[in-house]
């Protein structure tokens, strides 16, 4: 047996401008705040002599590696990311950014928003545009129905609104 994981495919790139200020925040945060503050702990604990037994060396030491490695990833996927800041030219269709009202068969309403992979830890409603609804919604307009597989078997939705940012409810 072995630990071998074949790569995950590459996440789309696309993301609204208010993922990118969150993400940008983060990394000029742990950048100039963070990673001072640790580095800071690990010198105060590197002082303190035998660094074989020191805890606070060992953990500082091990928040300053995963803090590098964060930075490292948001530097590189800021750099790729494309930052999605107007409406499609079709706003009646289901496209990256769009807040859409979906209704099942037994009448259940639910609202969600098409964001990038990157986002959708931050705010409830918020799907990746790389989740299996997502791509099912993608170019769906109003009375549209789109159906995903799930666990459980297929379920189906339908499109009853579709809004972007900056448009009149």
């Amino acid at each position: 047996m072995t630990r071998y994981r074949p790569p995950s495919p590459p996440s789309s790139r696309y993301i609204t401008p208010e993922g990118y200020r969150r993400l940008d925040e983060e990394l000029k945060y742990l950048w100039k705040v963070k990673r001072p503050e640790v580095t800071r702990a690990v010198q105060e604990a590197a002082a303190q002599g035998d660094r074989s037994e020191n805890a606070e060396y060992i953990y500082g030491k091990k928040q300053l590696r995963e803090i590098d490695r964060r930075v490292r990833f948001l530097a590189k996927r800021l750099d790729d990311m494309t930052v999605v800041d107007r409406p499609p030219a079709d706003t009646s269709r289901v496209f990256f950014g769009a807040w859409v009202e979906l209704e099942d068969e037994d009448g259940h309403a639910v609202r969600y928003r098409i964001v990038g992979p990157d986002e959708i830890d931050h705010a409830p409603g918020y799907i990746s545009i790389d989740a299996p609804l997502a791509r099912a919604l993608l170019k769906k307009q109003v009375d549209d129905e789109a159906t995903v597989e799930t666990p459980s078997g297929a379920k189906t939705w339908y499109v009853t609104s579709i809004r972007y940012e900056g448009q009149p409810a």
